[in-house]
């Protein structure tokens, strides 16, 4: 009996394996939204990691997460490092390319609790008083990563997190 779910673990760990061995070596998790306000208004509440804190739906998960800010207030050369508890885990993002009012990419440094650095981009698309805003967020997929996407996507880990923060960044726009 036990030769027997040992195979059976065997075979089931093998096909995991060989499930996440197919999966890609990246990984692009993208929403967007429309928001009734100027793409300058919008990008101050991205710019400036000081503002994230109106809008970002992972600021809510450790009330006294630690936060320093270091570099220009805002654009290129910005800086937000965090420590929290494990839901935010510690980490560290920085403005690396900046044009105003459309588009800021941001290098996004996780630390714990795993190491991974992902780009993040924000794109406004402003047309007749309202702004499509694209969050997209892209990185590699080391191996963990794949075997983890065996039962559930980056998408789907990553999106509903964007989904709420461009609800709250559309609130906190209009207002």
């Amino acid at each position: 009996m036990l030769k027997k779910i040992a195979i059976a673990l065997v075979l089931i760990l093998t096909l995991i394996v060989a499930l996440a061995l197919t999966r890609p070596d990246s990984f692009t998790v993208e929403r967007r939204i429309i928001v009734n306000a100027p793409p300058e208004k919008i990008m101050a509440l991205v710019a400036d990691f000081r503002n994230w804190q109106s809008w970002s739906p992972w600021e809510q998960l450790d009330p006294a997460m630690q936060r320093t800010f270091a570099g220009p207030a805002s654009g290129k050369g910005a800086i937000y490092e965090w420590s929290g508890n494990s839901d935010v885990g510690r980490g560290r993002m920085e403005i690396i390319e900046f044009a105003p009012p459309s588009r800021a990419v941001i290098e996004l440094a996780f630390k714990e609790p795993m190491a991974v650095t992902n780009m993040t981009t924000f794109a406004m698309h402003g047309a007749n008083g309202s702004t499509e805003v694209v969050w997209t967020m892209s990185g590699p997929m080391p191996f963990v990563s794949k075997v983890m996407s065996v039962f559930m996507s980056m998408d789907t880990l990553i999106g509903r997190d964007f989904e709420r923060g461009l609800v709250r960044l559309k609130t906190a726009a209009e207002r």
